[in-house]
């Protein structure tokens, strides 16, 4: 708002009545306790992130952070310190560019949206998806879902390419397997748990290493026809059943729809960007995993914390 409409709006605030006062002074409130300083001092450290020791004492400010002092090596920290947030600036522009990553915004229109660079808005992007990258199901049980989808592989932002540069988004030389994609392995059992493996290579090898210490022994394997999956099962002794394309899709119980479903929306949010480049895949299927597991209660603040590396506690 400008300095002339600022005025204006202060000679009416005379006007107000009662009631109308109640709300201003509930809305400025609610706006100073949504800031992201507000939601920094309500999670202190509790440990140093220098020698991980405790206790901490307070120690002044800084930055309009509040600091403090490891009692043991006697070095200085704050809620950011050694966080995929530390060192960024102008963090009055964080919970709108939160909202711009629950948008699913392009860089630029992130930019736009929080009034920055659009390579402090790239910084940012990837400063905040560096922890949700990490966070995925350490195991899945019962009866979980596998399946392979593919992404061309971009070299974006690189200046020197071992190939004919193409279009952003556009079509490889090769299909599915070729060497043009890099494939990803989702999985996903019925309770939610989700993992997605970036693989170098669709093959036996290659799939074992990544789904055996990711399912149980008793659970049971639903793919579709590959043959990379009954090996995987013949190896480890695990159940599996195989839903071939040409066969039925769901026999009871077992089925691959849920899995399915997810690669298609992956697959079409991810269209908005024009292609990702490969050396931060793991990023955007990070993002897409926070995106479904929040769903519609994802918040600005929950985002800013699952950035800063304090994984929420409700996800409804």
């Amino acid at each position: 708002m400008d300095t002339p409409r600022f005025h204006v709006w202060l000679r009416q605030l005379d006007q107000l009545s009662p009631s109308q006062w109640a709300q201003l002074h509930a809305r400025v409130e609610q706006t100073d306790s949504d800031t992201v300083d507000h939601l920094l001092e309500a999670h202190p450290p509790t440990h140093c992130p220098h020698c991980h020791t405790s206790p901490l004492i307070r120690w002044g400010s800084a930055h309009g952070l509040p600091r403090y002092r490891c009692k043991a090596c006697r070095r200085t920290c704050n809620a950011l310190t050694n966080s995929p947030l530390a060192h960024l600036r102008q963090r009055s522009h964080w919970l709108d560019f939160a909202q711009a990553l629950i948008d699913g915004l392009t860089v630029r229109q992130a930019a736009a949206q929080c009034a920055v660079h659009r390579n402090t808005a790239l910084r940012w992007r990837r400063r905040f998806l560096a922890a949700p990258a990490q966070q995925q199901a350490a195991h899945v049980h019962g009866i979980v879902e596998a399946d392979e989808t593919f992404f061309l592989k971009s070299l974006k932002g690189q200046r020197h390419l071992p190939r004919p540069p193409r279009k952003r988004g556009g079509v490889g030389r090769t299909r599915g397997t070729g060497s043009d994609h890099v494939p990803v392995l989702v999985v996903r059992d019925r309770s939610g748990a989700m993992v997605d493996v970036i693989l170098e290579k669709l093959d036996a090898r290659h799939v074992r290493r990544a789904l055996k210490p990711l399912i149980d022994t008793d659970a049971v394997l639903c793919t579709d026809g590959a043959a990379v999956y009954s090996a995987f099962a013949k190896v480890t002794g695990i159940a599996h059943q195989s839903l071939p394309m040409r066969g039925p899709r769901v026999r009871g119980a077992f089925h691959i729809q849920h899995v399915n479903a997810y690669d298609s929306r992956l697959k079409n949010w991810m269209r908005r960007f024009h292609g990702v480049a490969t050396r931060y895949l793991d990023q955007y299927l990070g993002w897409r995993r926070l995106l479904e597991r929040y769903r519609e209660g994802l918040t600005p603040q929950v985002c800013v914390l699952e950035a800063w590396g304090h994984q929420h506690l409700t996800v409804t």
